[in-house]
């Protein structure tokens, strides 16, 4: 078997961020993120949730987020990427999406008024809807 060196892979298939990748996580991330912001039962389980219930699942978020970027996708090495303090700006913008895409459909239909949403529930919302965004958000990334 022929062994290829990584730099040659890279230059040849420059897996480069870029702002289409971006988008790719944007339309990821509100594909999957949809309908867990409308389901009420999303909404009722925020509102039972502790603070550590919630952090567990912001933590379930990053985890899965990283995994999917850099330990499922062989060919993208975390080190090789532009950092914005420390962190691969393609993370950055991840999790970005995965909330974000979550926050601004929960506004937009007036989710947390319509369910009676404190502003620690909304955010425990956010977090599980998150959960989900984030597969999408990732797999788009990853996969176009």
């Amino acid at each position: 078997m022929i062994s290829v060196p990584r730099s040659l892979l890279r230059r040849l298939f420059n897996r480069e961020f870029r702002p289409a990748d971006v988008a790719q996580q944007v339309v990821g991330g509100f594909l999957l993120a949809g309908p867990f912001v409308v389901t009420e039962e999303v909404w009722v389980l925020a509102g039972f949730m502790n603070g550590v219930q919630w952090a567990v699942t912001v933590a379930m978020v990053f985890t899965i987020g990283w995994g999917a970027l850099y330990r499922a996708d062989s060919d993208r090495d975390a080190d090789d990427e532009t950092e914005v303090a420390g962190i691969p700006y393609r993370f950055l913008t991840l999790m970005l999406v995965s909330f974000g895409s979550v926050l601004v459909l929960a506004f937009s239909f007036a989710a947390p008024e319509a369910f009676g949403a404190d502003l620690s529930q909304t955010a425990k919302a956010v977090s599980i809807g998150a959960v989900f965004a984030v597969v999408g958000a990732a797999t788009a990334d990853s996969v176009f």
